[in-house]
Order: C-alpha cells, then structure tokens, then sequence
C-alpha cells in the first residue's frame, strides 16, 4: 500500500510539472538584439532593396536586345500596280536583324556602376540592423533600470510604512504625538506615489522594449560591460560616414559611364529582301551616331557627373569630421559621468549611509524622532536613485558608442 502511494504521488507531481507553465527566464541584452534583429522590418526591407540592385547588376555588363526590323521598301502607292507587292519589280519584302553594340570598356564600366549601387545597399542594409540593434539596446537600458529604480522606491515605501506603524504605536502609548503620524502619513503618499510613478515608467519602457523584441520581458538581467571602440574604428564604421564612401564610388563610376559616352555606340544591321521576278537581295549596314559638338553636349554632362563627385567627397569629408566630434563628445561624457559617479558615492552616499546609522541608533536610545529616522532613510534612498540615474546615463553614453558603428553594432 506504501509503495503504490509513493508511485502515485510521484506520478501525480510529475505532471504537475509538466502541465504547471515554466517560469519565464531573464532576458538578456544579447538576446533581445536578436531578437529584434530577427524581426527587424527595416532590416528586410534594406535586404530587398539589395536584392532589387543585385538582380539589376546581373545585367548592366550584356548587350542590349537585338530588334527584329521587318519592312516592304519601294511599294507602289499609284497606278495599276497600287498596294501590290509582287507586280513591280523593285518592291521588296524585307526582314533583318540590328544590334547596337557595345565596347568592352563601356560594359565593364556599367558594371563597375552596378556593382558599386549593390555595395550602397549592402551598407544600408548594415545600418538598417546596426540602428535596430542600438534602439533595442537603449530600450533596454531604460526598462533595466526602471526596474532597479522600482526597487528603490519600493524599499522608500516599505520605510515609510514601517515609520508609519511605529508613530501609531507610539501615539497610542502617548509616547509619540499626532504631528508625527501626520508628518509620516504624508510621507507614505508621498512614497506611494514616488513608486506608482516608477511602475508607470517600467511599464512604457516595458511596453517599448516588447515593440522592438517581440516578447514580453518581466524580468531583465543586468546590463554587460561594453568595450568601447577607438576613434579611429568609430570614425571607419559611422553609418553616415560609410554610406557617403560609397556614394562617391558610385558617383565616380557613374562618372565613368557617362564618361565612355564620348564615344558613340555603333548599331549593326543585316537585313534579307525578297522580290518578285529578280534575284533576293541581302543588304548590311551599320549606323554612326554623329556627335556634332561633343565639347558642349557630351563632356558637359561629363563634367556634371564629376562635379557630384567633387560634392559627395566633401560630404564625406564634412561627415568624418562630425563623428570625430561625435565620438570624442561620447568619450567626455562617458568620462565625466564616471568621474562623478566616483565623486557621488564618496561625498553623498557614504555620508547619507552614516546619517542613516546615526539616525537609527539616536532613534533607539529615544534621543530622536521617527521623523528624523525617516527623513535620513529616505535621503540615502533618493541619493541612491540620483547614483543610479548616473549609472544609466553612464550605460546610455557607452552604448551610443559601443552600438553606433556598422560592424561594431551588428557583432557587438
């Protein structure tokens, strides 16, 4: 009987578990940019917008299409032999084939232009995931530590409750006075309301992160230490700044292409013609495109080509100079932030915590007031939250660093 109980109860907790849902585990900062990475819109469009240009460079380098030329020359439109094709011997039917063509030079260089558009894409495409990842994580960041800040005044509430209970006491027991249940009444809403505050905000930022990731996160684990870039990798792997390097490749090579033009494209032409009574004839030519003044048509519009080159260079270099300045303002702020972070934990909160401990042992030999208590508990929490703000701040100045560049962004 012993034996068949053990069995069943064991039977029974078994698909307790089993049918008792999992507890969702933390999410992680990797594991949010992946995921937000994976379902990433922008990142599918960039991605068919590349497949759109690549599917077009397969054809920059072939000649075009041959045309099918199918014709009647010298048809008699008067007399008695009108509209017939067989009565005069100089009416022909005729067919023919004509292909423009293209030098080597000139496809090779339409190719070098196509190639160049995939590579503009192919950098959208690194941007489109990189900012993704940088949304995600700044999100991140902001529910992160809105959950901490939760905690913190969840822990002020606790304090003013138990302040709260204590004063009752002591009112009851005519040790204490009204002022104080007051004082520490107002206290408790004003606690209450600090962290209804807190909870709205983790909400949103909650609500955020879910938009990005796709899942609901209740639970989120600490931020990881970022390694943050030199200038120099910064600089190379701008976003603004790679995509302006590729847009001058693709204006050089469109200036290259425009640039062959100067010499014009010869049309090949082999037509057969068939009469009535004479011998079929077979007719060849080729036409030339007369450039009459190449001066002022052709190396014009050369000339405007290389003139948007000339004006993407000093995009470019315009756009280098701002994300030097970008990333060296990063870095002064990240240093900043912790060198008072440093400052802050020794001048506030190691002095806060020792009021804290005064407080509390003047409150237990009855030389101060659970007011006094309160205040110094509730001083070394907000000092506490102002140390977290600058944390966060500190995490947010590292992040727009460590996730802004392309491949520092897409495999951080």
């Amino acid at each position: 009987m012993t034996l068949s109980f053990l069995r069943a109860a064991a039977l029974a907790t078994a698909l307790t578990a089993a049918i008792a849902p999992c507890a969702a585990a933390p999410l992680s900062l990797e594991e949010a940019l992946n995921l937000a990475a994976q379902r990433s819109e922008a990142s599918r469009a960039a991605g068919a917008a590349i497949q759109s240009v690549t599917q077009a460079a397969s054809t920059a380098s072939q000649l075009p299409d041959p045309s099918l030329r199918i014709g009647v020359d010298n048809l008699p439109v008067t007399g008695p032999d009108r509209l017939h094709t067989t009565r005069d011997s100089m009416t022909m039917k005729r067919i023919g084939i004509s292909q423009e063509w293209l030098s080597p030079e000139k496809r090779a260089a339409r190719q070098a232009a196509a190639d160049a558009s995939v590579g503009r894409e192919a950098v959208s495409l690194q941007a489109a995931v990189a900012d993704t990842r940088l949304q995600t994580a700044l999100v991140y960041l902001d529910a992160f530590f809105a959950g901490e800040a939760f905690k913190l005044t969840n822990l002020m509430e606790h304090h003013a409750h138990e302040e709260w209970e204590a004063s009752r006491a002591r009112l009851s027991s005519s040790v204490g006075s009204s002022q104080e249940v007051l004082a520490l009444t107002a206290a408790r809403g004003v606690a209450a309301d600090e962290t209804a505050e807190v909870v709205q905000q983790q909400s949103a930022a909650r609500l955020t992160l879910q938009r990005w990731v796709g899942v609901q996160a209740d639970e989120l684990t600490p931020m990881p230490a970022l390694n943050l870039p030199t200038e120099a990798a910064y600089v190379a792997a701008h976003p603004t700044v790679e995509a302006l390097r590729r847009d001058v490749e693709v204006a050089k090579q469109t200036a290259a292409v425009m640039a062959s033009n100067r010499q014009a494209n010869w049309t090949w032409e082999v037509a057969y013609g068939q009469r009535t009574g004479n011998a079929d004839m077979v007719s060849v030519g080729v036409s030339i495109p007369l450039q009459l003044a190449p001066a002022r048509r052709q190396d014009r519009e050369t000339a405007a080509k290389w003139a948007l080159v000339d004006k993407t260079e000093a995009d470019l270099v315009e756009a280098t100079r701002a994300a030097s300045a970008e990333y060296r303002a990063g870095v002064s702020d990240v240093r900043g932030l912790q060198e008072r972070i440093t400052r802050y934990r020794s001048g506030v909160l190691v002095p806060t915590a020792q009021r804290t401990a005064a407080a509390t042992a003047a409150y237990r030999s009855n030389q101060a007031s659970l007011v006094t208590l309160f205040e110094a508990r509730h001083a070394e929490v907000q000092a506490q939250r102002k140390l977290l703000a600058l944390q966060r701040d500190l995490t947010k100045a590292q992040v727009q660093l460590a996730y802004k560049p392309l491949a520092l962004g897409a495999a951080q």
